[in-house]
């Protein structure tokens, strides 16, 4: 009975941010973050950064990648599934209805006037992820030195029309730190 009780809680959570957040994974990161670390205390802060890094640069959405981790850290194989389809499930039932009307559905002026409210909102809300993110980023010079340098690159990519992918950020960044690490490890190992 408790397994099944923690499978409807971790369905539910999935399924009111599937349903409630528009945007895709970027905005749901502040959701996300706020419904695992600060509400349900599923994850550290730390650990959510983790995997918030890990689920963008992993095949597939954000949100899925995310939703399917934490669901397997709390309720192993069955949960990430359970966690999976909870996320999944609103965004297929709403393409589906709306594929139905798609033309009738576009035509309304009601409808083009939310969605334009809803873009400013996406707007904002991959912002407020960012910025919660850095916020509870180590402050070292290595990640100020990171942060930067992609600030910068993508601002110069982006005025210039130079089409950057953002996995390559990812990447060169992760290459980075290994290599930051292997050169500490490797100076610690130098000392004794």
């Amino acid at each position: 009975m408790k397994k099944t009780k923690e499978y409807l809680l971790l369905f539910l959570t999935m399924l009111k941010i599937g349903l409630f957040t528009f945007g895709g994974g970027y905005a749901m990161i502040a959701l996300l973050e706020n419904e695992f670390v600060a509400k349900k205390k599923w994850l550290e802060k730390d650990e959510f950064l983790n995997v918030a890094a890990i689920a963008e640069s992993t095949p597939g959405p954000i949100a899925i990648n995310a939703a399917t981790y934490i669901g397997y850290k709390n309720a192993g194989i069955i949960g990430s599934m359970i966690a999976t389809l909870g996320i999944c499930l609103p965004s297929f039932g709403i393409i589906y209805a709306i594929s139905l009307f798609l033309d009738a559905f576009l035509s309304l002026t009601l409808v083009a006037y939310a969605f334009r409210g809803i873009q400013i909102c996406v707007v904002y809300l991959i912002l407020s992820a960012g910025l919660r993110m850095l916020k509870h980023m180590k402050k070292n010079a290595f990640n100020a030195i990171i942060v930067s340098i992609s600030l910068i690159c993508m601002l110069v990519f982006s005025l210039l029309a130079v089409k950057f992918s953002t996995i390559f950020y990812i990447l060169i960044s992760g290459v980075c730190g290994v290599a930051v690490y292997l050169l500490e490890k490797n100076r610690g190992g130098e000392k004794t």
